[in-house]
């Protein structure tokens, strides 16, 4: 968009120009902003979808790096794609020249002998030196909440070590620190239902007594985007207005789907049995050890003002006859990159 300015007229500030398009008509602040390239990670997945799609309603150029280029998605050649090339530099920058705002979503869930959070903290530095590179002007990158590089669990450590990483690159940047996505096609909320639905008993670790705070997906792309057009370095809790105890959690859904059901407390490692039990029936990783142990550590929780609006409750009831009809499979996600995410909460693709 080429941009002009001109003398106030009457009426107006004196002390700055007035903002215009090549046409002479004025245009906001905010539409300058807007109007380059932005870049999202992962747009035919989860999180980066709804960034995308955001960004698109917003009048935004927007382009794609994404490791399943072949996925089914709503954008219809919206959107230019790129592969995620972390073992090509000069590939890696070329997709990133002329971008103004890089949304980082990339990360991976759990430890597998196909991907592990050590590859995944590379390819992130990777990501953020060929953004310098390319000189990208802002970077809104997913972090978590209560991240440590002194951590044992290697999800909250790698977190850490990529905050300072971004850090050093000297790129303004906005720091998002989620605990738990609920909404559309998210896995943990979902599979709580799922539960629900097919076992008489639920069994909570350590009493189930550990604090989690949610955010929807939507709440937190409008968030990501918002930060897109900030200034400086920001770092942010990405919290919802509701905080639960696992025990509260659980309760909350069975109550609102029809299927309240008695809870126990259980030590960790029978949970995790279980969650395996369930794993190999699914073929997939239903639960880890790390993900426990940080729901018992309170890494979940969070203190900070919400940043979403949209309350888990309420959305629970708007979607309560379809919520945890069917099981969200992790791993058919990864292993079938050319079939679109399915919606479990509400059965669309």
């Amino acid at each position: 968009m080429a941009i002009s300015t001109k003398k106030p007229g009457a009426g107006e500030d004196l002390t700055a120009g007035v903002l215009c398009d090549a046409r002479g008509e004025r245009v906001s602040l905010e539409t300058i902003l807007m109007s380059n390239l932005h870049v999202v990670t992962g747009a035919f997945g989860y999180s980066g979808k709804y960034i995308a799609r955001g960004l698109l309603a917003r009048g935004c150029e927007v382009a794609t790096l994404t490791n399943s280029p072949d996925r089914p998605n709503e954008f219809g050649g919206r959107i230019r794609v790129a592969p995620l090339a972390f073992a090509d530099r000069a590939a890696l920058v070329a997709s990133l020249e002329g971008a103004t705002v890089l949304y980082n979503t990339y990360w991976v869930r759990f430890d597998h002998r196909d991907f592990t959070h050590a590859a995944a903290v590379k390819n992130t530095q990777e990501l953020f030196a060929a953004a310098k590179a390319a000189g990208v002007e802002r970077i809104v990158h997913v972090s978590i909440t209560n991240p440590s590089p002194e951590s044992k669990l290697p999800y909250f450590a790698g977190k850490a070590r990529l905050e300072a990483a971004l850090r050093e690159t000297g790129i303004p940047h906005s720091i998002l620190r989620p605990a738990v996505l609920f909404g559309g096609e998210d896995i943990l909320i979902n599979n709580i239902a799922w539960s629900l639905r097919r076992m008489p008993v639920f069994g909570l670790f350590g009493g189930g007594n550990h604090g989690l705070r949610p955010i929807h997906v939507e709440d937190f792309a409008a968030l990501a985007i918002a930060e897109g057009q900030a200034e400086g370095c920001r770092t942010v809790d990405a919290v919802g207005p509701e905080s639960f105890t696992l025990r509260e959690l659980v309760a909350t859904l069975g109550q609102i789907i029809g299927k309240p059901r008695p809870m126990m407390s259980v030590p960790p490692a029978l949970g995790l049995l279980a969650g395996r039990l369930v794993g190999l029936l699914k073929r997939d990783v239903f639960l880890t050890k790390e993900e426990i142990t940080a729901l018992m550590a309170g890494l979940l929780e969070s203190k900070a003002p919400a940043t979403g609006t949209i309350r888990l409750s309420e959305w629970a009831k708007q979607n309560k006859e379809t919520l945890g009809r069917e099981y969200a499979s992790e791993m058919r996600r990864r292993r079938k990159r050319d079939v679109a995410y399915r919606d479990e909460a509400t059965g669309r693709p």
